[in-house]
């Protein structure tokens, strides 16, 4: 049996489960490539677009794993924190071992993501975490106003790497005292040039959020429509071939 013969589905969009949620820059782009989107974020989204559970991304991955329930998904995207200094949830971590002063949870996450056996996507930022780099997806691929690189781990499935295309100029901003011009803009941080949040809604193609915070922490949703598309080519391409 083929991939997508095993979807299952609501209506006749296939489920996807969105871990680590944030505010839905990666839900709204799998959204456009045809999937119905379940987010799940330890912290209160309201700018989500889709319905989220509030809590525990690793423990609500586990209790859907032990329940049956994870069988109700086609795929599984996650955006795990792999960062210094952020405080983790205090209980579910720990007790699962999941918690550590340093704060990566990618490891954990494919661990489950692997109990699974669904197909998945981790992404990370470029220097973060230890994950297969099978995919690396930029805004100038897309014709966006960040450049914005991210990595993608992909799990139970292939697609080929697109070609890099040559930025075109710098990104927006001060540089140690001196101004530079160009046509990216800066998503992240204050000051030195940031871009205002109507230019950061802009260049990454989110309307939905006017939040800063989220907005700086989104994949553009042009990321996460190409990576849905290009799973549901494979099933189909997988499909035919039986």
């Amino acid at each position: 049996m083929t991939q997508l013969a095993t979807f299952r589905r609501d209506g006749e969009r296939p489920l996807l489960l969105d871990l680590f949620s944030c505010a839905g820059g990666a839900a709204m782009g799998y959204a456009r490539a045809g999937f119905t989107v379940h987010g799940c974020d330890i912290a209160h989204r309201p700018n989500y677009p889709f319905p989220q559970h509030h809590g525990d991304a690793l423990a609500y991955l586990a209790a859907l794993i032990a329940s049956g329930e994870i069988k109700r998904y086609a795929f599984v995207h996650a955006s795990p924190p792999c960062q210094h200094g952020c405080a983790l949830t205090v209980g579910t971590n720990a007790s699962q071992g999941w918690g550590r002063s340093h704060v990566d949870l990618v490891a954990p996450t494919r661990d489950l993501l692997d109990a699974t056996g669904l197909p998945y996507a981790i992404e990370q930022p470029n220097g973060r975490a230890k994950i297969r780099k099978d995919l690396t997806l930029c805004g100038e691929m897309f014709g966006l106003g960040v450049i914005r690189h991210r990595n993608f781990e992909l799990g139970g499935w292939s697609t080929e790497q697109p070609a890099h295309v040559p930025h075109r100029g710098r990104v927006r901003g001060y540089r140690h005292g001196r101004f530079y011009d160009g046509p990216y803009v800066a998503a992240y941080g204050n000051g030195g040039g940031k871009p205002t949040v109507p230019e950061l809604q802009a260049a990454l193609g989110i309307d939905w959020t006017d939040v800063r915070e989220e907005l700086t922490e989104a994949i553009p949703p042009a990321y996460s429509e190409h990576i849905g598309l290009a799973f549901r080519a494979s099933c189909t391409a997988l499909e035919v071939a039986a």
